[in-house]
């Protein structure tokens, strides 16, 4: 439900549209025609949209005066992350009971900000415990704003458009051009200073930053530049950010101030502004005097488009004047992180000659860090395929901004395959540590990678891993849900049925576009920006789109066990880390050692005489077995039945005994053994599926296909590699699988051998025999 958009009908009768002015309320009638709140009162409801908390609290305002009582600013709540503002109350004026006036009246409204940028009513109670006073005899409070000037005219040409416009500009798309922010332009802009709004339009980027700046100095507060977007088709500037220069939280100066500007190209080049957040939270400073001198202090051009050098830059004042100066990064991670770790680094080199570190400089100052031990580079070489890039310090207020690379073994088990501290989250960051792990894992690339949404990761991911399937945190989505749903879940009562149904039961892209568009005609979710932009990136997070991608059979409505479980908190301090993060190191590693010594020393019980079982049974681990084991006892409650035949290739319905609901389709190749399911459970899990195995019972195929035994599920998954050579790439990648394969066993035989003096002469022994024979073989 937008402030713009049809709303609920069986509330709102023939009431169709609202938008909220400062003073009164004005209703669309289905007639079309427009009539003042006197004539037709417009009471709140859960999802009532507004663009911004001002006009939310102004048509709450206007709403007491119709009925009878008056309001004033509650509690306010911040974001965790970037301390922008997110939620807001508007109370009745006798909440509370700090005067004699007030009856601790419960009656209020509480909006919350959505992904869009709009404000959602998220809350709310109209019963008061106090007598109205008459309608129409309150005067609602005055809330002052600046006027807006008529945009000026075009010097080319005599046609004025909405929105700010100067002489023409040949600057590069999207390029703010530092060197034109001189005295005599910005002359030209004193006077009264427009405020900005959604909609405005700008001939080039130059100009909207120009136009925020002068806002920004007459209101009393400083901008820099933030953050920019490209497009995936050619790499060109489509959005960009103006923030407050309070922004963030990297400096003591900086508080987290929420408020930007961002604008957004469109098809015609001119540039529009289609976000706004203008609430701070600090104080303004005295505004600047315009016609004070604004000065570049670097002798660089800014000009060329793609620099980062324009996502970093300051206004501060110097020598009387504004100055744009170029802004020294700034780390998350203090600088006695650097010192601890870069000890603990030299410790572990001289321990562990594959551990490897990286960390980044910045005009000379460290930034991001990355590790990982030579057990973390061998596990990659067979557990690499699917990784969870794990940012669980983005949830939380963590002291240490750690990520971690985690796989999953050939027990199921989580694999550590290296750690970052994270100094930013700009895109340079995440770039950076990807290609740090890639270099540390010779270049081996993973089949797929479950990260967070943020378009930072999203462009670093499809940089650096290029073929790799990007899947959205489980954690995310539901956060994403919980926040953009919630006022349909309460509209609606079918909603959430025909959501799930859509997302979760759609088995081809047909079906999954026709629900789609159902439930946007439904529900009148064209609109929705959200959803908008979950449609755009489906193949990151429904499950059908998923589904035929390796992703070591992590549940796509879940994630990954974490890694350092409890070990590691948000209050761990960095004096403990260290010696935290190596209990966690060892207690993952024992658990993985004890199912080692379980699959090789136990059997599972077979349940049937297909050969197949004792096949799998002699080749899988002991948690794998019993994955196989499951489908292979379910597959005897199903039926195949042949439904056609091409050439060599036979496809059969293979569906549950007194379920015909629950059927997949199986195509079988008689020449090469091929076989696969709609489930597509063997490309995801990497394990065969009981209607799979149905119908290798029925074409009595004896023994698995060799390539349907994945050899990482397997018992050999870490050693053996021979087998894996026709896939391990060229010969340096297979050259550095045998290296980490052959300097893995020989740490383990090390520890055995050095156990005691009689130990260590057996291994020794045994060590000199066996260099004897690989030199006979020369």
């Amino acid at each position: 439900m937008t402030a713009d958009t049809d709303m609920n009908r069986d509330e709102l009768g023939n009431i169709m549209t609202v938008r909220t002015k400062p003073a009164t309320i004005v209703v669309a009638k289905s007639n079309g025609h427009r009539d003042d709140v006197g004539q037709s009162k417009m009471e709140p409801h859960m999802g009532l949209e507004f663009d911004t908390a001002e006009e939310a609290q102004e048509f709450y305002s206007s709403y007491a005066t119709e009925v009878g009582f008056k309001i004033r600013i509650g509690q306010l709540y911040r974001s965790r992350v970037d301390g922008a503002v997110i939620s807001r109350r508007f109370v009745c004026s006798k909440e509370g009971f700090q005067t004699n006036s007030r009856t601790g009246c419960p009656a209020f409204i509480r909006v919350q900000k959505v992904d869009s940028g709009k404000w959602v009513l998220a809350n709310i109670k109209k019963e008061h415990n106090h007598d109205f006073e008459a309608s129409g005899e309150l005067c609602p409070p005055r809330i002052q704003r600046k006027t807006i000037p008529t945009p000026r005219s075009s010097s080319a040409g005599g046609a004025s458009r909405t929105g700010i416009r100067s002489h023409e500009d040949d600057s590069p798309t999207g390029v703010v051009d530092m060197k034109r922010l001189k005295k005599e332009e910005m002359d030209g802009m004193v006077g009264p200073v427009a405020e900005p709004q959604k909609g405005l339009e700008f001939n080039t980027a130059n100009e909207a930053y120009k136009f925020y700046y002068t806002y920004a100095a007459s209101a009393g507060f400083r901008i820099r530049i933030g953050q920019l977007f490209r497009s995936k088709h050619d790499g060109s500037i489509t959005s960009r950010r103006f923030v407050c220069s309070k922004e963030g939280h990297q400096h003591p100066s900086r508080v987290g101030c929420g408020a930007y500007m961002r604008i957004q190209r469109q098809e015609s080049g001119r540039w529009v502004v289609d976000r706004l957040q203008k609430e701070h939270n600090h104080e303004f400073e005295t505004p600047t005097d315009l016609s004070r001198t604004v000065t570049v202090a670097s002798k660089g051009d800014y000009r060329e488009e793609g620099s980062n050098m324009l996502e970093n830059l300051d206004l501060v004042e110097t020598n009387g004047g504004l100055s744009l100066v170029k802004r020294v990064s700034e780390s998350n991670i203090s600088s006695a992180w650097y010192t601890l770790l870069l000890e603990y680094f030299q410790s572990r080199q001289a321990e562990d000659t594959g551990f490897f570190y990286a960390v980044e400089t910045r005009e000379g100052k460290a930034m991001n860090v990355f590790w990982a031990d030579s057990r973390s580079r061998f596990s990659c070489t067979q557990f690499g395929d699917a990784i969870v890039f794990d940012t669980t310090h983005r949830r939380g207020s963590y002291s240490v901004p750690l990520a971690s690379f985690v796989g999953v073994n050939h027990h199921r088990q989580p694999v550590l395959l290296g750690c970052a501290l994270v100094a930013d989250e700009s895109e340079e960051s995440f770039t950076w540590i990807f290609q740090a792990w890639l270099r540390a894992m010779s270049g081996h690339r993973p089949i797929s990678m479950i990260a967070d949404q943020e378009h930072t990761i999203q462009h670093s991911i499809a940089q650096v891993f290029p073929g790799t399937h990007h899947r959205f945190s489980a954690w995310q989505i539901l956060a994403k849900e919980q926040e953009n749903l919630g006022p349909l879940l309460s509209m609606y009562a079918d909603f959430r049925y025909d959501y799930e149904t859509c997302v979760f039961q759609s088995q081809t892209a047909n079906e999954f576009d026709s629900a789609w568009d159902m439930l946007m005609d439904k529900y009148n979710l064209r609109d929705h920006s959200w959803f908008r932009d979950m449609y755009r990136m489906r193949k990151s997070w429904v499950p059908f789109y998923l589904k035929g991608t390796f992703f070591a059979g992590i549940p796509v409505d879940g994630s990954l066990k974490s890694y350092f479980g409890t070990i590691l908190t948000a209050q761990t301090p960095s004096s403990e880390f260290i010696v935290r993060y190596e209990k966690a190191l060892e207690q993952r590693r024992e658990e993985e050692r004890k199912e080692d010594f379980n699959t090789f020393n136990l059997q599972a019980v077979l349940h049937t005489k297909d050969p197949i079982e004792e096949q799998c049974r002699r080749l899988y681990t002991i948690t794998m077995f019993k994955v196989f084991q499951k489908e292979l006892l379910e597959c005897y409650s199903y039926v195949g039945m042949k439904i056609n035949v091409e050439g060599a290739i036979s496809r059969y319905m293979v569906q549950k005994c007194g379920n015909s609901e629950e059927r997949k389709t199986v195509a079988f190749n008689a020449s090469n053994l091929n076989i696969n399911c709609s489930c597509k459970m063997f490309e995801f899990e990497g394990v065969l599926c009981r209607h799979a195995l149905k119908v290798l019972q029925i074409m009595n195929i004896r023994e698995l296909p060799s390539r349907y035994v994945l050899h990482r599920w397997s018992k050999n998954a870490k050693y053996g590699i021979l087998r894996d050579a026709d896939s391990a790439g060229g010969p340096q990648d297979f050259k550095a699988l045998m290296l980490w394969s052959l300097r893995e066993e020989a740490r383990n035989y090390i520890e055995a051998g050095a156990a005691s003096l009689e130990r260590y002469k057996l291994a020794f022994e045994i060590m000199q025999e066996g260099r004897r024979n690989l030199c006979w073989q020369n």
